[in-house]
């Protein structure tokens, strides 16, 4: 089978910038309708948590919407839901047990790439039965997602900022969304042409897309990486570039102040240093590595 990552390890660039843009929550706002309404249910549902579901609920939105493991891949996020909830006092209190993460753990361990065909192949080829309800929900939240989201458009200043980019440098998706669905979102709202390419779960970690998409390609100032999600940081910072966060809650402001200012920074060779830093500052204090129950 062909590795889906060697579409980027074959990218030629056509500029001397590239600058990788996340999806979900950053260029649209569908972080909360995808967990809130897919993938929040169906953690209850799958894993029989509606003895707890209020906790249950708090816990997932924590972990992926409004801490520094916000956007995470959904196999880890499921393994860090599950055990920060089975830690919660009120669960005990209800006499409620927490489906352990062993099995799910020591699959990501032993398998690099976190996606729904590796983990159908662990299951179905392998035969480990302990990964089917992780499969079943992971199924079940493709379905919902692709039922549920549409219409959700790009936050405002998105397509300026993709017209201010064009021609200047080349710009790609990089995001830990199945690709299907993020060609589909992208496509809906007219911005596939904005972008060289779209990587998603399927080809790794954000920070693999980047390094594939880069290394040996461009110079480390002339890489930016746009995200609303820790993950992203990390893969910027892992790759020796820079980053621009949109923070979450202030999407349409971060938008216009990219616009406004990092864009023009960026390309003049300014943004590196006290700018930077300091967006970077910004953004950390608005997501908290504990939660405050």
């Amino acid at each position: 089978m062909k590795d889906p990552a060697q579409a980027l390890r074959d990218f030629a660039p056509t500029h001397d910038a590239f600058v990788g843009i996340d999806s979900d929550g950053c260029v649209f706002d569908t972080m909360e309708v995808k967990h809130k309404e897919c993938f929040t249910p169906l953690f209850i549902k799958h894993f029989g948590l509606q003895a707890v579901a209020k906790y249950a609920r708090q816990t997932w939105e924590f972990v992926n919407l409004y801490s520094r493991t916000r956007g995470i891949n959904r196999y880890p996020a499921l393994s860090n839901a599950l055990n920060l909830l089975s830690e919660r006092p009120e669960v005990s209190a209800r006499g409620v047990q927490i489906p352990s993460s062993d099995d799910l753990d020591a699959w990501m361990v032993a398998e690099p790439r976190h996606t729904l065909t590796t983990l159908r192949t662990e299951v179905e080829s392998r035969g480990n039965e302990a990964l089917q309800p992780v499969l079943d929900w992971s199924l079940a939240v493709d379905g919902a997602i692709e039922e549920m989201v549409h219409g959700v458009p790009p936050f405002p200043g998105v397509r300026e900022c993709l017209t201010r980019l064009r021609g200047r440098a080349d710009v790609m998706v990089i995001s830990q969304t199945p690709v299907a669905a993020l060609q589909r979102e992208w496509a809906e709202h007219d911005l596939a042409g904005e972008v060289a390419g779209i990587a998603g779960q399927e080809m790794g970690a954000k920070k693999d897309h980047l390094k594939f998409a880069t290394s040996g390609k461009y110079s480390s100032s002339r890489i930016l990486m746009v995200g609303d999600a820790p993950n992203d940081f990390t893969a910027a910072k892992s790759n020796h570039a820079l980053f621009f966060p949109i923070v979450p809650g202030a999407e349409e402001q971060s938008w216009a102040r990219l616009m406004g200012e990092g864009l023009d920074l960026f390309f003049n060779g300014q943004y590196a240093g006290d700018y930077e830093a300091e967006l970077i500052r910004e953004f950390h204090a608005t997501l908290p590595e504990r939660p405050s129950w």
